[in-house]
């Protein structure tokens, strides 16, 4: 889909009244919060329905079928939010790129997924924004999104000034990069804009994220998610397709390679200093369920033998219980796989072949069989 925000038009010329609160004001607020930036974007209806319902039509948002749900809503903020004038929106940074060290046998998380659930952490503090806003304007409506209401972010992010959309459709802020979640404040409240260029291209005639997608799923200002990995593994309640198990990797809930390669993500000193939130530092439930103590991997073998109460226990507190027991458990069969490609663990052959026989859950059965036969064809 090519995402809404690139292209957009600028807000209406129309003359508004002087704010309650200044867009300085609120910025001030919104880093006092631990925000890493904050902007203010007007709440028109995006001009990208037509390729938002095009992206739909094509079935390229995949099992995701909520994207396809609401999408009067999603396309006009006023439907959100009745009389909405503004959006206040923020950055969260969550990571700064340092390269992974992850060992055979180990199974990654992306790292937006390694501390606390960030729905519950970003909204708390959005909700501290809105109470000091309604100081001045205790009749205006405030409603804070964190990515689980219809309400497209990146679009709005961009036209905040915030930055601007890259090729693999994830919103880039120059100097902090893409490693950066989105939250927001829909609000009848009329504000000043901080707006720029949301047409601004960031990404020139590079193209490294699509030359490093594993699968395939990248295509310029668009991503097909029937081929993303981070999709499959936290979204896909199926069988893999089979043709994906080898580019799948090690990644058992979703993947950062896009990012990994995007020269705005490089280190540098500059963004190891920049704000990032405590919340994003280090694992709810340190090894529990076989998890690594910095939150960046499972144990395989932990995973393959999970049951309910133990995933439940590794995920509390965290944003990675979207993803069901029986999906865990296929992606780890799967990253075992990739692991034994590459390197023998007998241990580990031998607790994916137990997983091949009658009783197991179809899908992690099926999953096993094919693993074992592909390594059987090596």
């Amino acid at each position: 889909m090519n995402i809404p925000g690139r292209g957009s038009t600028s807000p209406s010329e129309v003359e508004m009244p002087h704010p309650l609160w200044s867009s300085e004001e609120i910025r001030s607020i919104c880093l006092e919060q631990g925000f890493a930036r904050a902007g203010i974007a007007s709440a028109d209806p995006t001009t990208r329905r037509e390729e938002l319902e095009a992206w739909i039509r094509d079935g390229r948002h995949g099992s995701m079928a909520w994207m396809a749900e609401h999408l009067d809503v999603r396309a006009d903020p006023g439907e959100l939010v009745e009389g909405a004038r503004s959006i206040i929106c923020v950055l969260d940074r969550y990571a700064d790129g340092t390269p992974d060290a992850i060992e055979p046998g180990w199974g990654r998380v992306a790292r937006y997924a390694r501390g606390r659930d960030y729905h519950v952490v970003m909204k708390s503090r959005l909700h501290a924004v809105c109470d000091r806003l309604r100081e001045r304007a205790p009749d205006h409506v405030f409603r804070a999104c964190v990515d689980t209401a219809p309400l497209l972010e990146r679009e709005v992010a961009a036209r905040a000034g915030l930055g601007s959309i890259g090729k693999h459709t994830l919103l880039i802020e120059p100097g902090l990069g893409s490693w950066l979640l989105i939250g927001a404040i829909v609000t009848t409240l009329e504000l000043d804009r901080t707006g720029h260029d949301a047409d601004h291209d960031p990404c020139g005639t590079c193209t490294r994220c699509i030359d490093a997608c594993p699968t395939d799923a990248i295509t310029p200002w668009s991503l097909d998610a029937r081929r993303c990995v981070s999709a499959m593994t936290i979204e896909h309640r199926q069988p893999i397709d089979e043709t994906f198990h080898e580019g799948m990797g090690d990644w058992i809930f979703g993947c950062d390679i896009c990012q990994e390669v995007c020269p705005h993500n490089e280190p540098t000193a500059r963004t190891r200093a920049a704000i990032r939130h405590e919340s994003h530092d280090g694992p709810v439930e340190a090894e529990a369920g076989g998890r690594r103590e910095d939150g960046a991997a499972f144990r395989l073998l932990s995973v393959l033998g999970w049951d309910e109460t133990t995933r439940r226990a590794a995920f509390k507190g965290s944003s990675m219980k979207r993803a069901k027991l029986e999906m865990m458990r296929r992606n780890a069969v799967i990253a075992a796989g990739n692991s034994l490609r590459e390197h023998d663990d007998p241990q580990l052959r031998t607790a994916v072949e137990a997983l091949t026989v009658e009783g197991t859950d179809p899908m992690v059965r099926d999953a096993a069989r094919a693993v074992l036969d592909s390594l059987d064809e090596v």
